[in-house]
């Protein structure tokens, strides 16, 4: 990982900084991680063969735990009641084989060496079958202060058939601005009762268009992962063929010394931050919400107090950022 004194822009992920090509050679990487960190430099995604040797047999033991949590039986692929939107969140919390892949020593190696900070996974979900999610970017749902410290990895627990509903992703997107509340007009403190990604989907499909990006599908094999910077537009592609699985599972990594917080549900104009309560899955410990070395946390008297731990929060955020806190 880059020296403190090397990197002119610590608050950017080294992968995703304007001093990329120069920074490249100080970051220790070898001939294979070179190419994983250009690809997601330029494209925002990188296929990889996931770094366990276990991996497949991990696949078949999380597969066969989860399985009839989904209502269905491992010889009749068929029986998974609904083909949508299943999905299991945070089966690491009972399954060993998933906490061993999300916490897996390669891919936080890895990661930390792409973005300069110390990574970890603090969130997975499971899927038997392909979510068709609208083209999103994750930055709505799981973002930090500084930016872009948090990326997703889709790891396929089988061969992934084209009719399927593969995982599609619009390379090169992860560049664009990522797109707050006040780009769209709308105010998101608290509206909790409206859909996080709704309100954007019209925006992103516009600039899609706009630009005249095609997506592209990942048509892995079983054991294959995909590593996506947090701004990448992605999603779930249709499926056309309904008996169909598409086994996966997205870990979910965010960095060291960061702001964890969600801006679909913020207005940082403002200083109101929906934080996260995050917690580091290879400990099980939580993590403490940081800005430039310092934890910022609530005191005794305010735990169990959400508001006024968020106010807090906010003023502190925006007397450093500069500007005032309006509530």
């Amino acid at each position: 990982m880059m020296a403190p004194a090397q990197n002119l822009l610590p608050g950017i992920p080294l992968v995703e900084s304007p001093l990329f090509t120069r920074s490249l050679d100080q970051m220790g990487l070898t001939e294979n991680e070179r190419e994983i960190a250009q690809q997601l430099h330029t494209r925002g995604y990188a296929v990889i063969d996931f770094p366990d040797a276990d991996i497949l047999a991990r696949i078949d033991r999380v597969r066969a735990n989860l399985t009839p949590r989904f209502g269905s039986h491992l010889d009749d692929p068929a029986s998974i009641k609904a083909i949508g939107d299943q999905r299991i969140q945070d089966a690491w919390t009972f399954d060993e084989d998933v906490m061993a892949i999300a916490a897996s020593p390669g891919i936080v190696d890895l990661l930390s060496k792409l973005y300069g900070r110390r990574a970890f996974p603090f969130q997975t979900l499971n899927f038997p079958v392909g979510t068709q999610q609208h083209p999103h970017s994750d930055s709505i749902h799981f973002s930090s202060l500084p930016e872009r410290f948090m990326c997703g990895v889709w790891l396929a627990l089988e061969d992934i058939h084209p009719d399927a509903g593969p995982l599609l992703y619009l390379p090169g997107t992860h560049k664009w601005p990522i797109i707050s509340n006040a780009m769209i007009g709308r105010r998101g403190f608290k509206d909790v009762e409206t859909p996080a990604q709704q309100p954007f989907e019209q925006a992103w499909m516009a600039m899609v268009d706009a630009v005249g990006i095609a997506p592209e599908t990942f048509l892995a094999r079983k054991g294959q992962a995909l590593i996506w910077a947090a701004n990448l537009l992605h999603g779930g592609s249709p499926q056309h063929d309904p008996t169909l699985t598409r086994w996966s599972q997205v870990t979910h990594y965010y960095f060291d010394d960061c702001i964890y917080y969600t801006p679909a549900y913020s207005d940082e104009a403002v200083g109101q931050f929906a934080v996260r309560n995050i917690v580091d899955i290879s400990t099980g410990k939580p993590v403490a919400n940081r800005y430039l070395g310092a934890p910022i946390t609530a005191p005794s008297s305010a735990r169990g107090k959400r508001g006024r731990w968020h106010k807090r929060l906010a003023r502190v955020v925006m007397e450093r950022f500069g500007g005032s806190a309006r509530y």
